[in-house]
């Protein structure tokens, strides 16, 4: 299985990467940063350097000819401001969906954020916010589009080891998930259409993860 992975240097695309080789899959990691190359090398990822904040659709439909699925897990990250929690949550977002139509790459998985789509509390920081609303629109985006799609909402993200054991549902209360488990669902996702359709939650929890797909 070829899976082209937007945001690959990211923490979560990294532990992506490597489980996908892990499994004989071919990991693609889109990186803006050609330093960065080297990294995925190491995971026996093929990186692509591609600005997805800059690049027109057809560049980006180029990288996925071919694949058999793709997983959106880019993030403006925690140290940027308003400006690009558009430009990269949603605007991103919403170009690599529509490469994937264009590409004929049907299954999509999309990684949100727990708090997407729902009332946003006053007290929530401004930028936070922003970020909430731009992964909220990307979501809308992708559920009017003629793709096998699934989003994934994960709860707060850990570094923390992965345990394999979750809680995954269309509604989960809110908790921490670490990045590991986060990439091992997703692993699962890209293999298995069932959940195409679905926006589902994740935090961690007390089923495995293979227990709590087949419940879905």
């Amino acid at each position: 299985m070829r899976v082209v992975i937007a945001g690959g240097h990211g923490k979560i695309a990294l532990k992506l990467e490597q489980q996908l080789a892990a499994n004989g899959d071919t990991a693609v990691g889109i990186i803006r940063n050609v330093e960065h190359a080297a990294d995925l090398r190491e995971l026996s990822a093929e990186p692509v350097v591609l600005d997805l904040e800059n690049a027109r659709v057809d560049e980006v439909a180029a990288t996925l000819d071919g694949a058999d699925a793709a997983v959106f897990a880019a993030g403006a990250g925690p140290g940027s401001g308003a400006p690009r929690k558009d430009t990269v949550d949603r605007a991103a977002a919403v170009l690599f969906a529509e490469a994937a139509e264009r590409a004929g790459v049907r299954r999509f998985v999309q990684i949100s954020s727990m708090g997407a789509g729902r009332t946003i509390p006053p007290s929530v920081e401004e930028v936070f916010a922003v970020y909430l609303r731009a992964k909220a629109a990307a979501e809308e985006d992708l559920r009017t589009r003629d793709l096998d799609w699934t989003i994934l909402r994960p709860g707060r993200l850990t570094d923390e080891p992965g345990t394999g054991l979750v809680h995954l549902a269309e509604s989960v209360p809110r908790a921490d998930v670490p990045r590991e488990d986060v990439a091992a669902v997703v692993v699962e996702l890209v293999a298995d259409a069932v959940t195409a359709g679905r926006t589902l939650e994740l935090t961690s929890g007390n089923t495995p993860i293979d227990e709590a797909l087949s419940r879905l």
